[in-house]
């Protein structure tokens, strides 16, 4: 199928292209909103600012696609697979990410508030600022999510749910590559996740959980815990 033809039948109405190939699709700009992609091949796609708000996007594959400033508000990527994509300031609230693939993906600016990450993969992902804005995973679920060895500087998880994540040698301390951004985490549970040798320097984690962490090796120089409730092994 042929981008063209996709745009032309939503037009007219029609909102299924599950199951469909679209392999080096360019879609920029597109209005599909509530249309029906799961278990599209959308690999290495043309997709930024594409209006994919509420669309059902299960086990579709985005891998090495562009979709800087994308709508996938509301929409539904549970299992999804982003790896290698560039989300650059994607827009992702209230989203539906369950089990979704985001192995070295960019996300920088991107808005993933109200986010369901649960299970989710993003093991070496840049979740760094964007030049205007930072990531924002506020109110976030990520429980049991691997964001091992991702790129958290900067980032914002206000109430962010990281319980049982693996966060092993990821980077959360200040950026300074961005005007001194400070990771803002307060509030966020970390409630038995695994942050070995991640660096939390400069951090924000006023009235964090971090009962029952793995905080061995964990770099916490000048790390703002006012509040925060540490786990019974921790020794400062």
């Amino acid at each position: 199928m042929r981008a063209g033809e996709v745009q032309a039948r939503y037009r007219l109405g029609h909102r299924d292209f599950s199951d469909a190939i679209l392999l080096e699709a360019d879609l920029t700009e597109a209005i599909l909103s509530e249309a029906d992609f799961s278990h599209a091949d959308l690999r290495q796609s043309r997709l930024g600012r594409v209006d994919f708000g509420r669309a059902q996007l299960q086990r579709a594959d985005l891998s090495e696609s562009i979709l800087w400033g994308t709508n996938f508000q509301y929409a539904d990527l549970s299992f999804a697979r982003f790896r290698d994509a560039d989300l650059t300031g994607a827009r992702l609230t209230h989203a539906n990410l369950y089990g979704a693939n985001f192995i070295k993906a960019i996300l920088c600016g991107a808005d993933l508030r109200n986010t369901n990450l649960e299970d989710a993969l993003l093991i070496e992902t840049d979740l760094c600022p964007s030049s205007s804005q930072s990531v924002d995973l506020s109110n976030a679920n990520l429980k049991f999510a691997d964001l091992s060895y991702s790129q958290l500087s900067g980032a914002i998880g206000r109430n962010a749910n990281f319980s049982q994540a693996r966060l092993c040698r990821a980077k959360l301390s200040i950026n300074y590559h961005a005007n001194a951004r400070a990771t803002d985490l307060s509030g966020a549970n970390f409630q038995g996740a695994d942050l070995s040798f991640a660096d939390l320097s400069g951090a924000i984690l006023r009235n964090a959980n971090f009962s029952d962490a793995d905080l061995t090796g964990t770099i916490l120089h000048s790390t703002d815990l006012q509040g925060a409730i540490m786990p019974d092994t921790f020794i400062d």
